[in-house]
């Protein structure tokens, strides 16, 4: 077998062995067995609630199983039909074997990362929330530079991208923007991208001189209707206000914006986009997301390490680093990934980097390890 065959077979065996892990394959045919008595169960479907629940979980245990299976099969198969071919001195049946493996490759790392997506809202909608940091209008421009970037994302997957509010820099670029991403794990995907994202490039006002920026971004889940998030109207402070800020093509001058201060946590959100009433509806939404992603956060530490750079938006807290002078590189300073290709990531291409964090607790690299080696 050639190398560079041998290296695809590789990859291949090592996106199974993560499928076979995130599934606990060794114990999926008992579970499956289990959820099998209790679809027998004439007295299921008592509560239709409980019963698609329990069906919704047995199907995706059999999808997963059966894509699993499937592949390992797939990849025994052409590892054979290689070997009889070189032995036979077939050179078409390997090519076509070769070519059969390197769709398999894909195939398997594209399930790879969906197995990585378990986590209990991963699936949800997202709320993106990003604010300039140090850097003065330096950093309000970067602020803009990352909103370009996410919605390019977004789009680019097919994805809706709803305005929240927005607040104009004062010379330039924005002080802070929030979005609704909706689509199919749209958190799971962007969960990831929480944290302090850092800009060095020359100053594009007529300075000349080498700047480096900071902005941070938050990402919190769309609550599910079903979830309930009790908030007591005294543990809440209203405000409405007349946006401010030099204008622009998404900014509302109306007083009709909504800020609601959640006095226990100090969480604050706003909305300035629609009616006084959508903009009350939609701050309490993001309030109750936010307090429901602090919950998360406590009980699925490991999920993601957003929410350890929640300082200030300055040195020493960065989880990501974009560096267009004197050298063009991005970096992610917890996993280590980097490219070259910066306009690339600007203009939303961010999958590689947010594949290779949500892989970060099968590679047991830390956070605080990766920064070392930087």
């Amino acid at each position: 077998m050639r190398a560079d065959t041998q290296n695809t077979v590789e990859a291949i065996e090592k996106s199974l062995d993560l499928l076979r892990q995130r599934m606990d394959y060794e114990t999926a045919a008992y579970r499956l067995e289990e959820f099998n008595a209790r679809v027998e169960d004439p007295t299921l479907w008592d509560n239709p609630e409980n019963a698609q629940k329990l069906m919704r979980e047995r199907q995706t245990l059999v999808d997963a199983m059966t894509r699993y299976e499937g592949m390992a099969q797939e990849l025994s198969d052409q590892k054979e039909l290689i070997e009889l071919g070189e032995m036979e001195g077939d050179d078409e049946v390997v090519s076509e074997a070769e070519a059969a493996l390197k769709a398999l490759e894909k195939r398997a790392a594209a399930a790879e990362l969906e197995a990585l997506l378990n986590g209990e809202a991963d699936a949800n909608d997202t709320f993106i929330e990003i604010n300039a940091g140090a850097g003065g209008t330096e950093a309000c421009d970067w602020a803009q530079m990352l909103q370009r970037m996410y919605v390019r994302w977004a789009e680019k997957r097919g994805y809706t991208v709803e305005l929240q509010s927005e607040e104009a820099g004062g010379e330039a670029g924005i002080k802070s923007v929030a979005y609704k991403i909706s689509g199919p794990n749209a958190y799971g995907w962007l969960k990831s991208e929480s944290g302090v994202h850092r800009l060095v490039r020359i100053s594009p006002f007529g300075k000349g001189t080498r700047e480096t920026s900071f902005a941070s971004v938050w990402v919190y889940p769309v609550v599910d209707d079903n979830i309930e998030i009790e908030v007591s109207p005294n543990d809440i402070r209203l405000d409405t206000y007349r946006s401010s800020g030099a204008g622009g093509q998404h900014v509302n001058t109306t007083d009709s914006a909504v800020r609601i201060t959640h006095l226990p946590t100090g969480i604050v959100v706003t909305s300035s986009e629609k009616s006084q009433h959508q903009n009350r509806d939609i701050a309490m939404k993001a309030l109750k997301s936010r307090l429901y992603q602090m919950e998360l956060d406590r009980r699925n530490a490991d999920i993601n390490a957003a929410h350890e750079a929640k300082g200030s938006a300055g040195w020493g807290n960065q989880i990501r680093s974009y560096v267009l002078q004197p050298y063009q590189m991005v970096k992610d300073l917890r996993t280590g990934h980097e490219t070259s290709d910066t306009q690339g990531v600007l203009n939303g291409d961010l999958d590689a980097f947010m594949a290779s964090t949500l892989a970060m607790d099968v590679s047991g690299k830390s956070r605080a390890e990766a920064s070392a080696e930087d």
